[in-house]
């Protein structure tokens, strides 16, 4: 896969913008129409590849929102659940079909609802042509169903994933983690929602129900033929925005408040989300769940396997308003700068309201080791070009860190390069940052996380405590691509 690797060099040298202590890398052009969902039985074009890219239009198209699985059965302590990864058919591009991979053939995958403390098992079944391997992004998991990079399902396989659910509630999503495949697997649809709840975040009057939606971001590449163009790190080129698998959709809403669960699920492309007209919303969560006070901000960044969730009150603006989230300062084609529109179309009433207290986080622990991860890619363009932790590529056979069981650790984290941003995530635990370049984090950053960006120079703190399973896991950078080239390592908890 490093040998498809080409399009670093013109990032590195054309496609940069700085500001405010900001360096991003240049990102794509295009817009939408048609369905989210997949049509498993429709047939599809071949992509080329080389063909002119598609046209599809802004907002020309409704929102979707996944389907909620439902459990195949039940017990005392447990939900049990089938998937089956498989081809299908979505309807993107307009009058054409783009062949996309999914769980259960829907475009996003069927969404999971978990209860705190209630048991999950997902079988999980192989039936496309590549190894795969399930991940829980920001699950607490024992390591047999942490879905490591090498734990794989070959083709025709399956596996069981057992999940506790002894964690907070959190907006989790399930990705595709086969080592050098997981950046194509993801890219060509191997993503759903996991949303666990508990019983504070049940006690809160936040809106809910139609009024709590999913928004999955990413982005995509179509060829004149309506099919998906996957290269390794073409981002430049990844020129389409889609929300929950639809390009540039508009979203028809009550003047009333909303619950926006956002994912971004990129490979590699950073959102800069605002409100066309400048206006504030409110933050009230982030990767590990409930912020503990609510933050009211007029943009949220989120970097690849980020999540956030947002309350937006469009109480205040007249039937007929058409309201675009933005994409601003993001580099790129003015296409990319747009995400979704929301156009108000009805009132309603709305009993729901944003407490003063959301939650409550434990008392951070006394850290007594410390550690320090450099992130960094190869910049000089080579088709070959990797990318690396502490100047190592990932080993699967290698420990990297070794984690003594109930210890809290600070890991300082860097980025050494001059031109390409990265993130970090950490498997199996959650985090708090302590500091971003030398000052105290952003409320947007307050809560628990386990992803965090770093942008060109940047250095963050985090603090983790390793209290729950023992086991190898992996640590990584959530730049898809990144990962696939070689940033990563092993820890092990013992």
């Amino acid at each position: 896969m490093l040998s498809r690797r080409n399009a670093l060099k013109a990032g590195v040298t054309t496609g940069l913008v700085g500001g405010a202590g900001l360096l991003v890398p240049y990102l794509p052009h295009a817009a939408a129409d048609t369905s989210g969902g997949a049509d498993a039985g429709a047939p599809g074009p071949t992509a080329t590849g080389t063909a002119p890219p598609a046209v599809i239009p802004q907002f020309a198209v409704p929102l979707t929102v996944p389907p909620v699985l439902a459990p195949t059965s039940t017990s005392a302590t447990t939900d049990y659940y089938t998937v089956t990864m498989q081809k299908a058919y979505a309807s993107i591009v307009p009058e054409t079909k783009t062949e996309v991979y999914t769980y259960n053939g829907s475009f996003p995958g069927p969404t999971i609802k978990a209860r705190f403390q209630r048991r999950v098992v997902v079988k999980q079944i192989n039936n496309l042509g590549t190894p795969v391997s399930v991940h829980l992004h920001g699950g607490n998991v024992p390591q047999d169903s942490d879905g490591s990079p090498m734990n794989l399902i070959a083709p025709g396989g399956a596996k069981n994933y057992t999940y506790p659910n002894d964690q907070d509630n959190a907006t989790l999503w399930i990705h595709d983690h086969a080592h050098h495949m997981e950046s194509e697997n993801v890219y060509r649809g191997l993503t759903s929602l996991y949303l666990l709840s508990d019983d504070l975040e049940r006690s809160l009057p936040l809106p809910g129900g139609e009024y709590d939606v999913p928004l999955i971001l990413r982005d995509g590449r179509f060829d004149a033929n309506g099919q998906l163009v996957y290269e390794l790190d073409d981002h430049l080129l990844r020129n389409t925005i889609l929300v929950n698998g639809r390009p540039w959709p508009y979203f028809q809403v009550a003047a009333r408040k909303y619950r926006f669960r956002i994912l971004n699920g990129s490979n590699s492309r950073i959102f800069s989300l605002a409100l066309s007209d400048n206006t504030s919303f409110v933050q009230i969560g982030s990767d590990g769940g409930l912020l503990e006070k609510p933050h009211t901000t007029a943009g949220l960044m989120l970097s690849p396997g980020e999540r956030a969730d947002v309350v937006i009150d469009f109480s205040g603006y007249p039937i007929g308003t058409r309201l675009v989230l933005t994409n601003p300062g993001m580099p790129g084609p003015p296409e990319t700068g747009q995400v979704l529109r929301f156009d108000v179309t009805r009132t309603a009433p709305d009993p729901s309201e944003v407490p003063d207290q959301l939650g409550e986080l434990a008392a951070p622990q006394v850290a007594t080791v410390n550690r320090t991860f450099v992130l960094r890619m190869d910049e000089d363009g080579r088709p070959d070009a990797a990318a690396y932790i502490n100047d190592r590529t990932y080993d699967a056979n290698r420990i990297d860190t070794k984690i003594a069981w109930g210890t809290t650790e600070v890991w300082t984290v860097s980025n050494a390069n001059q031109y390409a941003p990265h993130n970090f995530h950490l498997h199996q635990v959650q985090f708090r940052v302590l500091e971003r370049n030398g000052k105290a984090p952003d409320p947007s950053e307050g809560g628990l996380k386990d992803t965090v960006r770093l942008f060109p120079g940047e250095i963050v703190k985090l603090l983790i405590t390793f209290d729950s399973y023992e086991g190898v896991y992996p640590y990584h950078c959530h730049l898809f691509d990144h990962g696939a080239m070689g940033m990563m390592g092993n820890m092990q908890i013992s």
